[in-house]
């Protein structure tokens, strides 16, 4: 079986083999681009004269082909979503997208040491452990959200500095992605009911289950990055009100975070189970930190309540000595 760096160069030199006739005068481009979390090489095809073309990522493909070991296979399965994202790219310009940006500019959390040198290239501001970073909807749909992110360069397109940027995202988030606070009750629930439970049954079932004991879900009406939510305090509020007592705020992924009665655990325990779910059913792509965080609901403040050591998520830990010069040099 190939080594990655060789199958990467063989899909750049074949690529172009398994596209239809009307593609084959374009160039495979194959370039690092740094995504949440982590860096990939997307492949896309360049045509003089146009801009935009689908990217699809040499490292999922590479999985593929470490599954199936057929590399036919592999590359006409990529061509095959190459081509379906041809078909139903939207026509997107900078200015198309510049227009009503301003109606249109949404939050995202990230985190920030997994991302730093990704978020040299974007407007951001830090919040906890985590960083706040901004997008533009472009369309919504059945299949999901399309957006772009804003970076500097287009932050400058648009005349606006990280503070107008967080006004505006402030205001949209909430009109364009309402924010939703379940318990994991009503989700079981669901479920159940899904499965062809009756009705009265998973509900005595759920029943048993108090709701200072139960965990709940806070995402948005989409649950695509969801997590932006814990920025908003308003929620958080009124279910600790409710409940009676501080919460304890899970990061689930950037989709959702989980927050559960301050009574119910300790931080540690909590953050234990986090790195845990984090490192074992999580993609990297969609954590979003190790760490635990305290609401209080007397000072109305969101802190964070643990400092586990492993900041990263992908499970990297960096070396006592490299800390060490990295500290140095900082003098």
């Amino acid at each position: 079986m190939m080594n990655y760096e060789i199958f990467k160069e063989v899909v750049k030199e074949k690529f172009l083999d398994y596209m239809p006739e009307k593609y084959k005068g374009m160039e495979v481009v194959i370039s690092p681009m740094e995504k949440v979390n982590e860096t990939l090489d997307g492949l896309s095809l360049r045509e003089e004269g146009k801009h935009i073309s689908p990217t699809i990522y040499v490292n999922d493909m590479y999985r593929k082909y470490q599954n199936n070991e057929d590399l036919e296979q592999t590359i006409r399965g990529a061509c095959e979503v190459m081509e379906r994202g041809f078909r139903e790219i939207p026509p997107i310009s900078v200015d198309s997208i510049c227009k009503d940006a301003k109606e249109k500019i949404v939050f995202e959390l990230i985190n920030t040491t997994q991302n730093e040198s990704y978020l040299k290239q974007l407007p951001h501001r830090e919040f906890q452990d985590l960083s706040i970073v901004y997008k533009v909807m472009i369309k919504e749909d059945e299949n999901g959200i399309h957006s772009t992110k804003v970076t500097n360069s287009l932050a400058e397109r648009l005349g606006m500095s990280e503070a107008d940027l967080f006004k505006c995202a402030a205001e949209n988030t909430r009109r364009l992605l309402p924010p939703t606070v379940r318990s994991m009750n009503d989700v079981m629930r669901e479920m159940f009911v899904k499965d062809g439970m009756p009705e009265d049954i998973a509900e005595m079932m759920i029943s048993e289950i108090p709701p200072e004991q139960t965990m709940w879900i806070i995402s948005n009406s989409r649950g695509i990055n969801g997590a932006v939510n814990m920025l908003y305090e308003n929620e958080l509020h009124e279910l600790a009100k409710n409940l009676g007592s501080d919460l304890y705020i899970l990061p689930s992924s950037i989709h959702e975070v989980l927050a559960v009665s301050s009574d119910l655990a300790t931080p540690e325990e909590l953050a234990e189970m986090v790195v845990q779910v984090n490192m074992e059913e999580v993609s990297l792509n969609e954590r979003l930190s190790n760490q635990v965080y305290h609401y209080d609901k007397d000072l109305r403040k969101l802190t964070l309540a643990t400092d586990t050591p492993n900041k990263r998520l992908d499970g990297i830990v960096a070396e006592p000595s490299l800390v060490y010069d990295s500290k140095e040099k900082s003098r």
